[in-house]
């Protein structure tokens, strides 16, 4: 399995019309189920007026954890849709919601699909794609003494410092891509004193 994945860099927004209903799509990079249901309830507050404020998400390099709504349209015509334009871009660490605004003509079946596929698409082709590598995170402890090597060990662009504590007693908390933690845990498990977590 990679754990290399494609998402956006920022959120983005598009606007689609039909019939006089307007779809106002709003895409948001995120890195858990829990993040994406969050943005979730805030665009719900902030669109009370709209008659649906439908979504779906899709999460982790793996493309295994994905959830959809129709909030009401019907079944299938909504969520769905925008879930299958996250799927035509590859993309993954994603919430897409598309407010929907009627205008008094009803669309249809195949009108609201068509609806809600084009404004997840207009977010997501304003958005910025980019391919990102799945993380994990190593926790160690090493003496002070051990501070020269540990630095050599963790001076890498591709390791990120989340934490560092330094005393008689050190911790450090880096980010590596996944695929590339084990050989780290191992150079730092070579150095005299250090303890991974």
């Amino acid at each position: 399995m990679s754990d290399t994945y494609l998402t956006i860099t920022a959120p983005s927004e598009g606007l689609y019309r039909e019939k006089m209903s307007r779809f106002l799509a709003f895409a948001h990079p995120v890195s858990s189920a829990d993040e994406a249901k969050t943005i979730v309830k805030d665009y719900a507050k902030k669109y009370f007026d709209a008659r649906h404020v439908c979504w779906a998400y899709m999460i982790g390099a793996a493309r295994l954890e994905f959830q959809s709504n129709d909030n009401g349209e019907p079944s299938g015509t909504a969520g769905k849709p925008i879930l299958g334009q996250i799927n035509s871009f590859g993309l993954t660490n994603i919430v897409i919601i598309v407010v929907r605004y009627f205008g008094g003509i009803k669309l249809g079946t195949s009108g609201l699909i068509v609806a809600y596929r084009e404004a997840a698409k207009e977010a997501i082709t304003a958005a910025e794609i980019v391919e990102r590598h799945e993380q994990s995170t190593i926790t160690f402890t090493f003496p002070y003494l051990a501070m020269n090597d540990v630095m050599r060990a963790v001076k890498s662009p591709d390791i990120r410092i989340l934490s560092q504590e330094f005393d008689n007693s050190c911790r450090m908390d880096v980010a590596i891509r996944s695929d590339m933690a084990e050989a780290l845990r191992n150079r730092l498990a070579d150095i005299s004193g250090v303890s991974v977590d």
